[in-house]
């Protein structure tokens, strides 16, 4: 077991924590709740995480350049209002072109935001707070007090979210869930090989030294902000076609909770590192905790945001206490096999 422990790198380590903290809530809710284990609630979670995994990501890649974006909610809520009214006045549009529409959109905005943040110098917290409300009024005055409904969308649309692609004993893996998983693991693929996405681990931890190196940081925190505001748009095109009734307030609130599954999901809120598998599982491990309190009858509806941030925190505890002891098994065994080699030398 320890040997194996050292040859796991930091970041394994901490996928390998999550799991095990995601293990201990489905342990601790299927003895609270009966029948909790069914495929219901993989489908039922697998629904919703499809929209927040994309949201997570983009999230991420702010934050490993130290910087968040709290507008990614209002991104969200208008590119799905505006694609709704896009498609529904030309329901024969092909569904690439619908797609690449959001994403366009939704990366128009995350380059307002990086151009205030990286080439303005205005702290990232401050822009996307104000660019938050700015965005969501501007919903408000694209919409002119209307919505968007399901009648008026195609059916390819509505029904994209629910197509079973395959099926394993009764749970069903559906295209709106491979789609997000498919996006996580090329930015997942991309931030491990591609030099340039390496770029954004160098300027979260050292912005001088990543300077120093050649790296141009404004290009780089420029081009996190665009990505996540295109990831925000697919998003916004994934909500538009799970939910189909599109209000002013669609996406609210979407970008605390994508913070809380980048940090749940172990990305480093200071910048320089983490994973988008880890911010993949945060999102799980957060929507798996929310709709597990909505069918735990020991809990009223009142108190259902306060026990999910209490359980938040827990199992945030609990993912650092398992992470330094996994980090402390792994040093000793290193010490250990350092010990040895030197005693063999002599």
């Amino acid at each position: 077991m320890m040997g194996l422990l050292g040859r796991i790198s930091p970041q394994n380590l901490r996928i390998l924590a999550l799991l095990v903290v995601l293990g201990l809530v489905l342990a601790f809710f299927a003895s609270q709740i009966d029948n909790y284990f069914n495929a219901r609630l993989f489908n039922r979670i697998s629904s919703s995480v499809a929209i927040m995994a994309l949201i997570a990501t983009g999230q991420t890649l702010v934050i490993l350049t130290r910087n968040i974006d709290l507008s990614i909610g209002s991104v969200v809520g208008f590119v799905a209002f505006a694609t709704g009214s896009i498609v529904a006045g030309n329901p024969e549009i092909s569904p690439l072109l619908l797609a690449a529409y959001s994403i366009v959109v939704g990366a128009g905005f995350g380059m307002i935001n990086g151009l205030l943040v990286a080439y303005a110098k205005v702290p990232s917290i401050i822009v996307t707070l104000a660019t938050m409300a700015i965005f969501r009024s501007l919903l408000v005055e694209y919409s002119d007090a209307k919505s968007i409904t399901s009648s008026q969308l195609p059916t390819w649309l509505t029904d994209f979210p629910n197509t079973s692609l395959f099926e394993i004993y009764g749970v069903e893996f559906r295209a709106a869930f491979m789609t997000a998983i498919a996006v996580v693991l090329i930015v997942h693929i991309a931030l491990s090989r591609l030099r340039p996405a390496r770029k954004l681990y160098a300027v979260g931890s050292n912005p001088e030294a990543a300077e120093m190196a050649g790296i141009n940081q404004k290009a780089v925190v420029f081009a996190a902000f665009v990505m996540a505001g295109a990831l925000a748009g697919l998003a916004g095109f994934m909500f538009l076609a799970r939910f189909g009734n599109i209000t002013v307030v669609a996406g609210l609130g979407f970008e605390l909770k994508s913070v809380a599954s980048a940090v749940v999901g172990g990305v480093n809120i200071f910048g320089g590192s983490g994973t988008v598998f880890g911010a993949l599982i945060g999102a799980i491990l957060v929507d798996l905790i929310d709709t597990s309190l909505v069918r735990w009858d020991l809990v009223s509806e009142f108190w259902r945001e306060a026990v999910l941030g209490g359980l938040i925190l827990a199992a945030v505890a609990v993912d650092a206490i398992l992470m330094r002891r996994l980090i402390a098994l792994r040093v000793r065994r290193e010490k250990e096999r350092n010990a040895a080699a030197k005693e063999a030398s002599k």
